[in-house]
This record gives structure tokens, C-alpha cells and sequence, in this order.
């Protein structure tokens, strides 16, 4: 009998070796690496499906902002060959039907548990495991906890006068009907202007009678260049998976390609405030919508991010004929502030005669009312308000969660009192045994997710196996590691435009009323994260206590 073969043989009070909460691209390849290595593993869903993000957001338009063949699992080579995308960028439908795919083809239905909510999770010393409540009543017992929870998975409800008072419908893109709405003949409001609203509105757009957009803070969005794989273009991409992959590991962002071409390898070194203003605007001729973000200084120089911002400003001029629509348009935040959307026909839809725009910053929104939507100056008659006001990002999710860990400690007071804190973005100092993928302070939202998920899964089921192999029941990281580790990813974003006063972002919270302000995602790049979490494990799991 091996080592943990005899640990595991004196553990049979707890259910589970390892509890995986949620079924999205985390929890599934979660929990097919914990059953490989021989682990009693069960996964908990809120939904009665697999999917994460892309079961839940299944709004009008809804589309990765990653290719398809990239945001795409690389550990089986089975998996890339016997999936056929049909699109460059991929859609929530073929999505959700490929992770179903992937449920299915390695047999993990059995083992994932829908249409249950985690509740309560609380540490129990003494024993060394979790236990974790669900609102169906149940109480199971695990060794490990694995938090495959989404970064953008927690919905945000917007807090607007009269909102139950509408006589029409109401619907949300974090929660839109799976049947899916026909808005034909409709007069149709969407209010947000965020990534599921710059998605939606086309769509709603060429369907309603009309699409009144309420908008509070213009976007920074670029033509997703998406279009339907050409005959043999898949079984070309298919028979390089092994460079892409390679590539993408390399890449800052995990992510080689964008709209079916290849991204330039190497950063911008041109400084956008070192060019003569004529030649900046000549470039939008030859780089279009790229125009603003090739400079090195951008993301450095408030003067550099207005310059850009006027070429920006440019590009929507262009696109939209009419002058006060396109003025509104412009975003008056920092380029770079806020990520960065893809859209299909965005600005164009704004040269629609059955689309118009409301300035919330010019005429603020004052109340829902029973039959629409008044402004300061006018009134809105409605039959649809579509609200795309997103997510409580990063920490939303798991804050839903009475986590209880060392002494009682909640972990939902202890990231609301002292903002994100955590080790490499995997675990919290006083929670041992709780693993978060893709958790603040990892490159997360700022690199291709699946790519930052395998690693993740990987590196917490290789940090599992070391434990049970050198006897160790507990990991959490040290106070001081995970100080260090904080003030590190501090220090990589001090000075930037992402941290800028007048930058009001998810990524610091700032879309969540009384939420501490913090920058929640390392911004020092996937392949030198990857590396430190490679050198850490390699020393024994360093900052890490052990016991």
C-alpha cells in the first residue's frame, strides 16, 4: 500500500477528498484531473447545466473575445481534434455545446451535482476538512475545497427607482431567458453600455420597432473581424495545435491570434507623444481600429492616453453620421481603464433610424416608471427593458458564500475590510484547503481564461498530490507570503492609467457601491506567473505552510 493509499484509507468519515464548486471550464477539468489521479471528487452547480459564464450569459450577441480554436482545453489532444468549431470567434451556444461535449466525453455527468447552491462552507480544525452546507439542506464533508466559481459570475441588480413598478418586461443578460426573447415590434430599452450591452444592442437593434440605448459611460470597443471558418481552415488550425499551444504559453496574454490572423509578437515600442500628430492620424488609414493602442506610452502617460483617445475619437466621427451621437460615444474615461470590447456592427447600429441614444451623463436617469423610463427631460414609452449592468467581478462569488475559516474568520469580511487579498490568486492566508482558480490576483480577466484555468487545475492537483504523498492534511499560504505577494502586484500596476483616480472599472471594484478599491488582477503576464508559481512549487511549495 503507498502513502496515500494508506492516508486515504483512514479517511473514510469525509465524503469527498475534494468538493469542486461550479461546472463551467473549471470545475469540469477540475474535476476530470481529480478523478485521473484516483480522488473522491464531486462538483456542486447552481444551474441545471454545465457551462459557467457561458451557460448563464446567453444574452442576444453573446461571443468570446478569444478565437475559438485558442479558448479551447489543450490536455487532450482527443478533445481539439474531434471538436469542430464553425467560427472564428466563438458564440454562447457553441460554447456551452462544446463544454457539454467535453462533460460528456469524458464521462463526468455522474459526478456533478445540479441545481444546487453552496450556501456555507466552514473549516473544522480538529478534522482538517471543510464542511460545506447547500440550500437543499445537505452537508457534506471534504478534505479540499476547489473554488471554480467564474471571476464574472456573481450578477449585479441594478439599484434604480421604480423597477418593479415596469408594466413590460424586464430582463437581465447575466440571467436571460435559455428559450431566449423575440423582440420584433417592440420598443425596446437596453441600459449598459459594458460588454453584454455592446453586444446585445445589434441584435436587439434588427429586431425591434425601436432600440432607445441608455448610456452612462461610452466604451472602448473594436470590430470582433468574426466570420464562419472556411473550408479547410479548421483542419489547417487542427494540425497546429501543438505550436499554438506552444505560442500561446509564450504569449503575454495566453492568446496568438485575434479575427483569424496573427497578433504581433512583440509589444509596441513607438511613443504615441514622440510622433507628430498628422502621422498619428495617417495610421488610422492603414491600422484602423488598432490605431489608439500601438504605442508603448499609452498605458503609462495620462498625455500619451488622451492623445490616443483622440484618435479614438476619430475613428467614431467616422463611423457615425450623426456629430452629437458620435460626440456622446466618445468615452470620457482612460483608454485602457476598462477591458476592452469586441462588437460586431456596434457603432453602426447607431446610424439606424429605429435606434436612438440617450446620454445618461447629459440627461440622467431618473425612475423606472409602469409604462417606461424617465430622464431628467423626457419621458421613455416602452415594452422591454433589457438591463445589462453585470457583475459583481473576481470576489462576487465567492462573498455569496458564508465562508467560515481558521477561529471563524470570514473570508467575506476579511476581502470587503482589506480588499482582494491572496496567494498567486490560489489560496488565502487563515482558509487552508481552499483553492480559488483563476482567483484575484492572478492574471485571470486580463489573459485567455482556459489557458489560465488548465494551469491553475493542474498546479492546485499537483499541490494536492505533495501533500498527500509527504503526509501534510493542511496548506494555506503564510500571512507574510501572501503580504509580499500583494504588495508585488501592487507595484506592477502603481502609476498606471489602470490605477488612475478617473478610471472607475470592475477591475477595481468600482461598478459595486462601497466595494474597497483594489486592482484585482496581476498584470505582470502569463508566462512570468507561470514561472513564479513553477518556482514555488518547486522549492516545496514556498510560502506555504505545510502541516
Amino acid at each position: 500500500m503507498t502513502t496515500t493509499e494508506r492516508q486515504r484509507s483512514t479517511e473514510t468519515a469525509l465524503d469527498f477528498d475534494a468538493i469542486v464548486i461550479g461546472a463551467g471550464f473549471g470545475g469540469i477539468y477540475a474535476l476530470h484531473k481529480l478523478r485521473e489521479l484516483g480522488y473522491r471528487a464531486r462538483v456542486i452547480e447552481m444551474g441545471d447545466g454545465v457551462g459557467g459564464t457561458w451557460f448563464w450569459n446567453r444574452y442576444p450577441g453573446a461571443r468570446c473575445d478569444v478565437e475559438s480554436i485558442e479558448y479551447s482545453f489543450s490536455f487532450d489532444p482527443r478533445l481539439e481534434q474531434e471538436w469542430n468549431w464553425t467560427e472564428v470567434m466563438p458564440p454562447q451556444p457553441e460554447i456551452e455545446q462544446y463544454l457539454n461535449f467535453v462533460t460528456d466525453r469524458l464521462e463526468l455527468r455522474p459526478d456533478i451535482q445540479f441545481e444546487t447552491k453552496v450556501t456555507a462552507m466552514t473549516w473544522d480544525e480538529d478534522a482538517c476538512a471543510w464542511t460545506v452546507e447547500t440550500d437543499r439542506g445537505e452537508r457534506y464533508t471534504s478534505r479540499f475545497v476547489i473554488a471554480a466559481t467564474g471571476c464574472l459570475s456573481a450578477p449585479l441588480t441594478p439599484d434604480i427607482k421604480g423597477m418593479d413598478s415596469f408594466g413590460g418586461i424586464s430582463l437581465f443578460s447575466n440571467n436571460f431567458p435559455k428559450e431566449g426573447f423575440d423582440f420584433s415590434g417592440k420598443r425596446v430599452a437596453v441600459v449598459g453600455t459594458g460588454s453584454s450591452g455592446v453586444q446585445s444592442i445589434p441584435v436587439v437593434a434588427a429586431q425591434a420597432e425601436h432600440l432607445t440605448v441608455f448610456q452612462r459611460s461610452a466604451a472602448y470597443t473594436m470590430p470582433a473581424n468574426n466570420r464562419p471558418l472556411a473550408p479547410g481552415e479548421l483542419e489547417q488550425l487542427k494540425a497546429g495545435y501543438p505550436e499554438l499551444r506552444e505560442a500561446q504559453r509564450a504569449s503575454l496574454a495566453g492568446v496568438v491570434r485575434f479575427g483569424g490572423a496573427l497578433r504581433a509578437g512583440d509589444p509596441p515600442t513607438r511613443k504615441i507623444l514622440e510622433t507628430a500628430p498628422e502621422e498619428r492620424m495617417q495610421l488610422i488609414d492603414t491600422l484602423g481600429w488598432a490605431a489608439p493602442v500601438a504605442w508603448a506610452d499609452v498605458m503609462v502617460d495620462m498625455e500619451a492616453n488622451h492623445a490616443a483617445t483622440e484618435l479614438y475619437a476619430e475613428l467614431i466621427r467616422r463611423a457615425v453620421k450623426d456629430p452629437d451621437v458620435a460626440e456622446a460615444l466618445i468615452p470620457h474615461y482612460p483608454m485602457g481603464c476598462k477591458r476592452q470590447i469586441i462588437d460586431t456592427d456596434y457603432f453602426a447600429t447607431f446610424n439606424r433610424e429605429n435606434v436612438s441614444l440617450v446620454d445618461l451623463r447629459r440627461d440622467p436617469l431618473v425612475e423606472v416608471t409602469p409604462s417606461g423610463i424617465r430622464t431628467e427631460h423626457e419621458d421613455f414609452a416602452l415594452d422591454v427593458i433589457l438591463y445589462a449592468t453585470g457583475f459583481d467581478a473576481m470576489t462576487g462569488a465567492l462573498n455569496r458564500i458564508d465562508i467560515r475559516g481558521h477561529e471563524g474568520a470570514s473570508l467575506r469580511e476579511f476581502w470587503e475590510s482589506e480588499g482582494a487579498r491572496t496567494y498567486l490568486g490560489l489560496q488565502v492566508a487563515g482558509f487552508p484547503n481552499l483553492f480559488t482558480v483563476t482567483g484575484p490576483l492572478s492574471p485571470s480577466v486580463l489573459a485567455n481564461m482556459v489557458l489560465g484555468i488548465e494551469h491553475h487545475v493542474e498546479w492546485i492537483a499537483d499541490c494536492i498530490e505533495y501533500a498527500r504523498e509527504h503526509g501534510y492534511r493542511r496548506i494555506e499560504p503564510t500571512a507574510e507570503a501572501q503580504d509580499a505577494w500583494v504588495e508585488h502586484s501592487n507595484s506592477l500596476v502603481e502609476g498606471s492609467i489602470r490605477t488612475d483616480d478617473s478610471c472607475n472599472s470592475w477591475y477595481v471594484g468600482a461598478n459595486v457601491p462601497g466595494k474597497k478599491r483594489v486592482y484585482m488582477a496581476y498584470t505582470g503576464g502569463f508566462p512570468k506567473y507561470r514561472e513564479r508559481c513553477a518556482e514555488i512549487a518547486d522549492a516545496g511549495y514556498e510560502g506555504f505552510a505545510l502541516s
